[in-house]
């Protein structure tokens, strides 16, 4: 009789449907609802700090998904991505703000507006890779901001522009209960999408465009159409980001999109691990979480050391340079390749005796 609690060690999958299933078993399905069960029900267990912590975490969990579409599973590097978050930004507070129309209406509208952005960005990925195109997406992020910063009738220049939080009818999501909804709504919707995408031809052909891609093309996958296609498709993910951020904060201006945020997305999916959207979710999570840690950490040390106060400030942003190398260099695959050891240590372990 088989044992409800031991989990399977090998692949008993006897139908192609039962193989290609995104939930592997009973099991794992039961474990997602409960984990997603239990994202629904935080807010009532915490405070308001905390919950808008986790909404940070949602929006970057989506950002950070949409680049690893492009970095870690179609294997396209972008250092633009803090620019076309703010595509996504300007993009909604344009809509919601000067055109007044609706936040239902201008969430997906930027996510579209940034996906042909990204689109035209990525015309040059048929001819450059490695670090040449991350050198073309860089000069993306710089002329991006260009244009945001000199077109004030539009932007407002560096003055940036005020937005305000969404309603349905006569309730405001002001509350920090309310707006994490939303943002843990639309990371479940980016989470299912992306796990089916992989499922389907346009998913396997960026799989084979990232191992190979003179191979893909000998097997008659267009080069040019799956790359234009991943960074439109990236894009709009980011830019669904960059709109709900753009939201949270109420306010858009150009630097708080620099090349800074680029280097933190790219963070994330190094640390949470290229191709993976767990790590994505795990990378965003621990990039968030970071500089919070550190700043609690700095503050206990000051205690003790009131005088150090200014050099440990200093040394957090060092701290947060030397953790991104130690994953580099210790566990390139990320958290994620932590989490699957782990999973795989303890798979069988209590019922080895």
């Amino acid at each position: 009789m088989r044992n409800p609690f031991v989990m399977e060690c090998g692949t008993y999958k006897t139908r192609y449907k039962k193989d290609m299933a995104i939930f592997s078993s009973r099991r794992v399905r039961i474990r997602m609802l409960i984990l997603t069960a239990l994202a629904f029900l935080f807010p009532l267990l915490t405070n308001d700090y905390i919950v808008g912590l986790a909404t940070l975490c949602a929006i970057a969990s989506i950002g950070a998904i949409g680049l690893n579409i492009l970095t870690g599973f179609t294997g396209q590097i972008s250092i633009g991505v803090g620019a076309f978050l703010g595509v996504g930004g300007y993009t909604s507070a344009i809509i919601t703000s000067t055109l007044g129309l609706s936040f239902w209406f201008a969430i997906p509208i930027a996510g579209i507006v940034t996906a042909a952005v990204g689109a035209l960005f990525g015309i040059p990925s048929l001819r450059l890779k490695g670090l040449y195109l991350a050198i073309a997406t860089l000069a993306a992020q710089f002329i991006i901001l260009f244009v945001i910063t000199r077109w004030t009738s539009l932007t407002g220049g560096t003055s940036g522009m005020v937005l305000q939080r969404p309603s349905i009818g006569g309730f405001s999501f002001m509350s920090a209960d309310s707006y994490y909804y939303i943002c843990l709504a639309v990371l479940l919707f980016t989470i299912i999408y992306t796990l089916n995408l992989f499922r389907s031809r346009i998913g396997r052909a960026f799989l084979a465009v990232r191992d190979r891609d003179v191979a893909a093309q000998i097997m008659g996958i267009n080069l040019f159409t799956y790359k234009v296609l991943s960074f439109a498709i990236s894009s709009f993910f980011v830019g669904v980001a960059g709109a709900l951020l753009a939201h949270y904060t109420m306010i858009v201006s150009p630097e708080l999109y620099s090349i800074t945020v680029s280097i933190q997305y790219l963070a994330m999916i190094l640390v949470g691990g290229l191709g993976s959207i767990l790590g994505s979710i795990l990378g965003a999570i621990f990039i968030v979480l970071l500089p919070v840690i550190l700043g609690y950490g700095v503050d206990f040390a000051s205690i003790f050391l009131p005088d150090m106060h200014h050099m440990l400030a200093a040394f957090q942003e060092v701290a947060f340079g030397a953790i991104i190398i130690f994953f580099l260099i210790f566990e390139p695959g990320g958290l994620a390749h932590i989490w699957n050891n782990i999973k795989n240590y303890f798979k069988l372990w209590p019922f080895s005796y």
